[in-house]
């Protein structure tokens, strides 16, 4: 017997059909991967199962029994829990705090008792094995903690059956490794696992099956010992796909971005850029390559605008920027991927077609004098929607209906629409499938080979080394070395960012 079963599902959003007559089932004690491109419909299918949305036909089963799951409160009393892509936390609270948030223990039948969430939380990680300190706030913890909680949030509720949507997303390789060395223990204590992700090397490596989704559509369920990430690619594109990034000899120009001895602090006032010495020239791409951690986010806040530094120099195209503010920055040729899309990136609430024009609200071609012009703002989203492939029927929709991976597509198409002296591209492909990723690369490409002055930050090794010209390490917030691209191994790059070595040259 299954220990879930979706038979039928169906689920429109006004003209979209997001799951189209889909079976899907998991059995007991097992990894169950569910992989497809960005607009698939696996999130929705899951969030069908977790009581977020309720079908439109189709039924569900736990167990065998026919089950209606009207809420999230409900799915949790039958033992289903949801860790997303986005965590639900709250950045004040304590561990413990976040981990019995609506089940709290009390004392005097009013008070939160704060020992007895303590104790929980300890015996919880004990357990499990999932380290965390119940008294650490939790804007002050890692992302790898912070999905630990998450978990332990769902495992203080009783969760036997867990779905992850894009567990390592925001992890590093380390962080993923542990991940999966919890997922096995768990799994070994009974619990089952739906796998949400686009990371086909990751799927291979921790699923017992996998189901692909394509359109809306089951594509088909496989035994993973018995199929390749070659054979899931050509499942979830309808093609071969060929992990390559296709780019010509780099001809970099003039400087177009000088940092020159940059501090800034983090939001502790602790210091986390620490004299840092960068250079990127017109026609390349200078990869960020680093632990999550280490001054990456806070690099990139400072360069936008977002983060005050407290000494050094930001020059932009020869032009002192260091005091400008974002839109100024934008103005004088920058333009930025944040690594967070919804925070940095988008204003979840408004249309994909304001979104689009947030860029360029105020100038032409989408006013006329000092007025927007409707006509001209819809002509203007459709052309970035049509050459970027978002994914969407209408650009009236609040941008919120998109998919993450769709989401960020349209991230990038407004930025690149700028055709950017500099282009800063944050995390690009965070959460993104893999037909998406190409694609997110051709752009990249083909914007350093317009001109422009491409700041790739990125967690993803591969991708910083495929992409990239030169190579700069980041480790605590210092350049510990820079290297021209094949210069040297995803080996040698491992001892710098970790600080055992360091080379002490320039960055130019």
């Amino acid at each position: 017997m299954n220990a879930v079963e979706l038979i039928g599902i169906e689920k429109r959003f006004g003209s979209v059909v997001a799951n189209e007559r889909v079976d899907f089932d998991v059995r007991h004690g097992e990894v169950h991967a569910l992989v497809g491109e960005n607009g698939a419909g696996k999130t929705t299918l899951m969030k069908i199962l977790f009581g977020l949305y309720q079908p439109d036909a189709g039924r569900i089963l736990l167990d065998g029994k026919p089950t209606a799951i009207a809420n999230p409160h409900v799915a949790i009393a039958h033992g289903i829990g949801m860790v997303h892509q986005h965590f639900m936390l709250l950045q004040s609270l304590s561990v413990a705090e976040n981990i019995v948030l609506g089940i709290e223990p009390t004392r005097n039948l009013i008070l939160t008792d704060i020992s007895r969430a303590r104790a929980l939380t300890r015996e919880l990680s004990e357990r499990y094995g999932l380290r965390v300190d119940p008294d650490a706030v939790v804007r002050d913890i890692s992302v790898g903690l912070r999905q630990r909680v998450e978990i332990l949030k769902a495992l203080a509720r009783g969760a036997r059956i867990l779905i992850l949507d894009e567990p390592t997303a925001v992890l590093t390789p380390q962080e993923t490794t542990e991940l999966f060395g919890i997922l096995k223990d768990l799994v070994a204590r009974g619990m089952t696992v739906v796998f949400i992700s686009h990371k086909l090397n990751e799927v291979m490596r921790v699923s017992n099956r996998v189901t692909v989704m394509r359109g809306g559509k089951k594509v088909g369920t496989v035994e993973t010992r018995e199929t390749s990430p070659r054979e899931l690619a050509r499942m979830m594109i309808g093609r071969d796909y060929l992990p390559t990034v296709t780019k010509g000899e780099a001809r970099p120009g003039d400087p177009v971005l000088e940092m020159i001895g940059v501090h800034a602090a983090d939001d502790r006032g602790l210091p986390a850029v620490r004299g840092v010495d960068l250079l990127v020239r017109s026609g390349e791409i200078l990869g960020i390559a680093g632990v999550e951690g280490n001054g990456q986010s806070e690099l990139v806040e400072a360069l936008t605008g977002l983060r005050p530094i407290t000494t050094g120099r930001i020059m932009l195209d020869g032009r002192e920027i260091a005091r400008l503010s974002p839109r100024r920055r934008r103005e004088a040729g920058m333009a930025a991927v944040p690594e967070d899309r919804l925070k940095h990136g988008v204003a979840a609430a408004a249309s994909i077609k304001d979104n689009l024009a947030m860029s360029r609200y105020y100038r032409a071609p989408l006013t006329s004098g000092p007025f927007l012009v409707p006509r001209r703002m819809a002509a203007y989203a459709w052309d970035l929607v049509r050459r970027s492939d978002v994914r969407t029927r209408d650009i009236s929709l609040p941008v919120s209906s998109l998919s993450g991976g769709n989401m960020q597509k349209l991230v990038v198409a407004r930025e690149l629409g700028l055709a950017p002296k500099l282009l800063i591209a944050a995390q690009p492909t965070r959460g993104v499938d893999i037909g998406a990723i190409e694609a997110i690369h051709q752009r990249i490409v083909a914007a350093r080979d317009r001109g422009a002055a491409v700041l790739l930050v990125s967690a993803e090794l591969s991708e910083v080394l495929a992409l990239s010209d030169r190579v700069a390490v980041l480790y605590e917030g210092r350049v510990t070395g820079v290297f021209a691209a094949g210069a040297v191994s995803e080996e040698e790059l491992g001892l710098y960012m970790l600080g055992i070595k360091h080379t002490g040259e320039p960055a130019a």
